[in-house]
């Protein structure tokens, strides 16, 4: 139960951080009106933390299946634990994929932006970013989903039964 623990505060820590982080966001300099737009003060924070997360999460993300692959060598995990990983693992490749593709369809056909201090970007990288935003959302509440089906123990007292 020790990596139990270790995982709970894990997320304890990074729910804190991302608090934090938005709460100074929005309270200082949020209101920064540059131009027509507003420009709050603390957005390289908010990318930072983005990007930080990201790369984290990845690294993690590859040294778990690394390790998985390891400690399995073979061994169907679901016979054992009832929760059919190799399922899941390709259930969230397709959101992955799908969820992406749902963003560039919303995004298709951006106009080119220009920024209040003369930076034009153009329509094709305002989709880009338009998809992967959209992605993220639909990867975070599949995310929350997962966390919550997974804390209520559902799957893992339906494999004893």
């Amino acid at each position: 139960m020790k990596l139990e623990k270790i995982s709970k505060t894990v997320l304890y820590a990074c729910v804190g951080i991302i608090l934090v982080c938005f709460a100074l966001f929005l309270t200082i300099g949020y209101d920064n009106p540059v131009g027509d737009y507003n420009e709050p003060r603390l957005t390289n924070l908010i990318m930072w933390l983005m990007y930080i997360m990201a790369f984290v999460t990845a690294v993690l993300v590859i040294w778990s299946v690394i390790s998985g692959i390891k400690k399995s060598k073979g061994v169907d995990a679901s016979a054992t634990t009832g929760v059919p990983g190799g399922k899941i693992s390709l259930c969230t490749i397709i959101l992955l994929i799908v969820s992406f593709v749902i963003g560039l369809i919303f995004g298709i056909g951006e106009e080119d932006f220009t920024a209040s201090d003369g930076t034009v970007t153009t329509g094709a990288w305002v989709t880009v970013v338009d998809a992967f935003c959209i992605s993220i959302c639909i990867m975070f509440l599949a995310a929350a989903a997962a966390v919550g089906i997974s804390m209520s123990g559902f799957l893992t007292k339906s494999a004893s039964k």
